[in-house]
């Protein structure tokens, strides 16, 4: 069970996360990156973040191009929560494909 501090600051990071990526995919027309989840390690060392991808097909492309800029972005996200934050997690980045797999499961019940 994740202590409240914990889901506290994901919550933090999910939202920041999601502004950053906001702006980012402002300038890609025909893209949506969204943060749907983020989880953080009990020492405060490690944040997982899941990505879902608006087209999929692109999914795999967005993701590589995301976790070779993790730096960057780790910065940017350094600046949004230097207030609340000592310490700037490092950003894993994983594609969210549940969407994916839900329309999959209701197209297998709809044959």
């Amino acid at each position: 069970m994740e202590a409240t501090r914990q889901n506290r600051i994901a919550r933090l990071l999910q939202k920041e996360l999601s502004l950053i990526f906001q702006a980012q995919t402002r300038a890609m027309h025909g893209v949506m990156v969204s943060v749907t989840n983020c989880k953080i390690s009990p020492d405060l060392s490690i944040c997982t973040a899941y990505l879902s991808i608006f087209p999929s097909d692109k999914g795999q492309e967005i993701i590589t191009n995301v976790n070779n800029n993790a730096s960057q972005i780790r910065y940017e996200l350094g600046t949004r929560v230097r207030n609340q934050l000592r310490i700037i997690p490092e950003l894993r980045f994983h594609i969210d494909d549940s969407l994916d797999y839900i329309e999959r499961i209701d197209e297998l019940l709809k044959k």
